[in-house]
């Protein structure tokens, strides 16, 4: 019996990604070169805290990457 890989597709700001293995969400964003310091996360719409950045990212998710800017 032979095991295919199914790619986990998720969309990052915007941006359809796929990936042959499971990643967490800081592994993610460390493929994708993004910060992992000055950012905060949504995931389909809703805050995800970085408590929960060491949790594998699921197919489908819709990521948002949150940058703080100063000013006014």
């Amino acid at each position: 019996m032979t095991l295919s890989v199914v790619p986990i597709g998720v969309t990052v700001n915007g941006d359809e990604h796929e990936f042959a293995e499971a990643l967490t969400v800081r592994q993610l964003l460390d493929v994708l070169e993004l910060p992992c310091q000055g950012v905060a996360l949504a995931v389909d719409g809703a805050l995800f805290p970085k408590s929960r950045w060491d949790e594998q990212v699921e197919r489908g998710w819709n990521i948002d990457v949150i940058t703080a800017v100063q000013g006014g």
